[in-house]
C-alpha cells in the first residue's frame, strides 16, 4: 500500500508518499481500507520530531480515518466486511489501509458523507471526553473555548450548545469570530486585541467561565484560572503556549477550581473504547439529526499532505483539513 512516511523530521516537505507493507489485523482488530483521514496538530508535531507515536502503534501520521472494513481479525463481532466506518487512531491514518482496534470504530453517521466523516472521530472524542466526561459541563453553564475556529473549537461550540450551555470563544480575527457565531457561539473575543480574562468576566456579569477548554498550556495557565468562575474547571488539551508555568494556588483555593490536563492518543485501548462508546451513544444521534455537523475547511489529496500541513501551520483555516486517499 501507499502511506505518508517521515524519513527525517522537519518541514512539510518531509512528508513522503511511499510504498510500505500492508498491515494485517490481529486479535480484536479490523483492517480498514481508507477513503480519507484528517490533519491534527499532533501530526505536525510528529513530523517535526516532537511527538513520537505510542509504542506498538503505526509509525505513519494520522489520528483518524474513514473508509470501509476490508477484513476482520480474530474475535471481532458486530462488524462486517464492507461496513462504512470512521475510527479513532493512535497513528496510521495517512495511508491506504490501517488496522484499528474494534472498540475504536464508529459507523458513519446517517447523512454524513464518507469523506467528511474523517473529520469527526478525533475532535468529537476529544471534546466529549474533556468537556463532558472530565469537566462535566452542565446546561446553563458557560464554556470558554480557546481557538474557537479550530476543528476542536467548532465541535466544542456545537456540542456545548446542544446541551444548553452558553459558549464564549477566543479567535485571532473578526472573520473567525464571525464564523464561530455562525456555528452557535454566543460571543467571541479577539485575543490579539482584547484581554480574554476581562472580556469573559464582562460577558458573564463578573462570574467568569464555568469550564475552559484550553489548547495553549503554560502561556494561559494563570490567566485561565483568573477567568474561571467559582467551582470552575479548566481542562488543558494542548501546549501551543509552552509546558512550564507558575500558578497562584491561593487563587485556586479561593475559587475552589479544578485543573486537569489530558491527552487522547496515548490512552490505553480500553479507555479509548469507553470514550468511543460514549460518543456513539450521546453524540451520534445529534449528528444524525443534523444538530451537530463536521466542519470541513478543505479536502486535499493524500499525496499533497505537505500542503495540508502548511495550511494547518498558517492557521488560516476554519474547522478540519481533510486528506482524501
Amino acid at each position: 500500500m501507499r502511506a505518508i512516511t517521515i524519513p527525517e523530521p522537519g518541514g512539510p516537505e518531509r512528508l513522503i508518499l511511499s510504498e510500505v507493507p500492508d498491515p494485517a489485523p490481529g486479535e480484536g482488530e479490523v483492517l480498514v481500507e481508507a477513503v480519507a483521514s484528517a490533519v491534527n496538530r499532533a501530526d505536525v508535531l510528529q513530523r517535526q520530531g516532537f511527538y513520537d507515536p505510542p509504542p506498538g502503534s503505526s509509525p505513519y501520521p494520522g489520528l483518524e480515518v474513514s473508509g470501509r472494513i476490508a477484513a476482520l481479525g480474530p474475535g471481532v463481532g458486530g462488524w462486517a466486511v464492507g461496513d462504512e466506518v470512521c475510527a479513532l487512531l493512535a497513528g496510521g491514518g495517512y495511508a491506504e489501509k490501517v488496522v484499528v482496534p474494534a472498540g475504536q470504530l464508529l459507523p458513519v453517521p446517517a447523512g454524513v458523507g464518507l469523506v467528511e466523516a474523517a473529520a469527526l472521530p478525533e475532535v468529537v472524542c476529544t471534546v466529549w471526553s474533556n468537556v463532558f466526561m472530565v469537566a462535566g459541563l452542565r446546561p446553563g453553564e458557560t464554556l470558554l473555548v480557546h481557538g474557537g475556529a479550530s476543528g476542536i473549537g467548532t465541535m466544542a461550540i456545537q456540542l456545548a450548545k446542544s446541551v444548553g450551555a452558553r459558549v464564549l470563544v477566543t479567535a485571532g480575527s473578526q472573520e473567525k469570530i464571525r464564523r464561530c457565531l455562525e456555528f452557535g457561539a454566543d460571543a467571541g473575543i479577539d485575543y490579539r486585541e482584547e484581554d480574554f480574562v476581562a472580556r469573559s468576566r464582562e460577558l458573564t456579569d463578573g462570574r467568569g467561565a464555568d469550564v475552559i477548554l484550553d489548547i495553549m498550556g503554560a502561556k494561559y495557565l494563570q490567566r485561565n484560572v483568573d477567568a474561571l468562575a467559582v467551582n470552575g474547571r479548566l481542562v488543558i488539551i494542548g501546549l501551543q503556549g509552552g509546558t512550564k508555568a507558575e500558578i497562584d494556588l491561593n487563587a485556586m483555593l479561593r475559587k475552589r477550581v479544578a485543573v486537569a490536563a489530558t491527552n487522547l492518543r496515548g490512552r490505553p485501548t480500553a479507555e479509548k473504547a469507553a470514550i468511543v462508546a460514549a460518543v456513539r451513544e450521546h453524540v451520534w444521534p445529534l449528528v444524525e439529526a443534523g444538530r451537530v455537523k463536521p466542519v470541513v475547511d478543505r479536502v486535499i489529496p493524500l499525496a499533497d499532505a505537505g500542503e495540508a500541513h502548511r495550511v494547518m501551520e498558517e492557521s488560516g483555516h476554519v474547522g478540519k483539513i481533510v486528506l482524501e486517499v
